[in-house]
């Protein structure tokens, strides 16, 4: 059988008949009559099986008992044009090999519907359905039209650190990182932890976000792009939060907050678009198997321009839509921060477009938004997306160096993990700005999925942490 070179069932699918092939892969169904077996193959690099077509006189009976769903075979056979509906081709078996059995009766990945709760119990298999076969492809796809984005703009790939000693959005919901012996915590004088113990010699965590080490680069380098994975001690269990997922944060030397907006915009539909024309197949499968309003969505996003909203207006949208009988589970009032039933209904009711909404309160935002001249709003933008909410959160950064000190003060924050980012705004300062695009999130709306645990391979939450 190895003195033919294997060929992977994508290509398969596109090669003309006539010709002698090696496919390899896993068996997703058997199933046949007395003297013919037809085994659907795949092997992971389509959403599409090819189908073996197995004449059983040729082949032993104890041998083809062997080849179950689950099963890992290699098979030698003509290339010939299919009978069949559905595929243009198909492998006449002329040699078959065994290279894992598959118990049928403990299996947990079987043919019949099973749930996304099931299949989440067992996510170390679950990449084996064709549903996680085609998120993980599109994920894949996607993560590089990141890469190419961003390069094609002269922007410099910059990997941020993953082990922290600030708090880049003041929530405090972080891992720790420590070397410590928790069976004997050594203290100080007044009782405390005494991390100069420590590994780093001070109080550590998992990162929240590379965006600050990010400013440090984009006041350098100019124009700059993190993407990696970041941490959320967050003890929630909604479909739309994990504890460890993806960033991508561009930060931008000389952007202000329409710069700003218009990379987000055309990134996002540079995104969607690279989905569409790169991932057609597994798109499909997606919308016609969970949604089917998936493809005319990405395509709307691509073909209409975001709506630009100040958040003062957004808010009287939705203040207007409770007067006028609209029900939201929480309230609406100009300071609030927008919960995603506000931002869906702004994206899917109101406008029925993605809304990019500006100038939020100063006082629900962080602290190194740049502030607007009226001293209650800063200049944040989020990007809303039907069906997700936000989708994209950023700003332009505060540039100067006593409005930046005088809110950290305001907010009593300690500046100590803090000086070396201040020393941007004291040694040469620029304006500049910057986003954060959620991975999940994207891949969310991309794929059409309901839960964002079901756009990683191995999702970490709350009492949850397999594999």
């Amino acid at each position: 059988m190895e003195t033919t070179v294997r060929t992977k069932v994508k290509e398969l699918l596109k090669m003309e008949p006539g010709q002698i092939v090696l496919a390899k892969g896993w068996v997703r169904t058997k199933r046949g009559n007395k003297g013919i077996a037809f085994i659907a193959l795949n092997d992971g690099s389509t959403i599409n099986n090819i189908q073996i077509v197995v004449d059983k006189t040729a082949f032993p009976e104890q041998m083809l008992a062997k080849i179950t769903t689950g099963a890992c075979i290699g098979v030698t056979g003509n290339l010939v044009a299919s009978m069949g509906s559905g595929q243009a081709v198909e492998i006449q078996a002329q040699e078959i090999e065994i290279y894992g059995e598959c118990d049928p009766m403990r299996y947990p990945i079987q043919k019949k519907d099973i749930t996304m709760e099931y299949l989440r119990s067992v996510a170390h298999m679950r990449m084996r359905t064709n549903t996680f076969g085609a998120v993980l492809r599109i994920r894949n796809q996607m993560a590089f039209a990141i890469h190419e984005y961003f390069h094609s703009k002269g922007f410099v790939y910059l990997n941020t650190p993953l082990i922290t000693a600030s708090d880049c959005e003041g929530a405090g919901q972080m891992f720790q990182v420590t070397t410590l012996d928790l069976n004997d915590i050594p203290r100080n004088k007044k009782g405390e932890v005494d991390f100069s113990q420590d590994f780093f010699g001070k109080q550590t965590s998992l990162t929240v976000s590379g965006q600050l080490e990010g400013e440090l680069g984009a006041t350098a380098l100019g124009e700059i792009y993190t993407f990696g994975p970041t941490f959320r001690a967050e003890n929630s269990n909604t479909p739309r939060h994990l504890a460890e997922f993806w960033m991508v944060e561009p930060e931008m030397a000389f952007y202000d907050i329409k710069d700003n907006m218009n990379l987000a915009e055309d990134f996002i539909k540079s995104l969607v678009r690279y989905a569409l024309d790169n991932c057609y197949d597994d798109i499909k499968f997606l919308n016609d198997k969970y949604d089917d309003s998936l493809i005319e969505r990405l395509q709307g996003v691509i073909g209409t321009e975001f709506v630009r909203l100040p958040y003062t207006e957004g808010i009287r949208i939705l203040e207007q839509a409770v007067a006028e009988g609209v029900k939201f589970e929480y309230p609406v009032a100009w300071g609030v921060d927008l919960q995603s039933e506000h931002e869906r209904y702004l994206v899917e009711k109101h406008f029925r477009k993605p809304v990019i909404l500006t100038d939020y309160p100063k006082d629900i935002k962080a602290f190194y938004m740049k502030q607007n001249e009226d001293g209650k709003t800063v200049r944040a933008m989020d990007v809303l997306f039907p069906k997700i909410g936000e989708i994209i959160g950023g700003s332009e950064r505060e540039a100067s160096l006593e409005k930046l000190e005088g809110r950290i003060s305001e907010l009593g924050m300690s500046r100590t993990n803090l000086e070396w980012y201040i020393d941007t705004r004291r040694f040469g300062s620029c304006p500049h700005s910057g986003f954060g695009l959620g991975f999940e999130r994207l891949l969310l709306f991309v794929t059409g999925m309901s839960n964002i645990r079901d756009v990683i391979p191995f999702p970490r939450t709350p009492k949850n942490a397999e594999f």
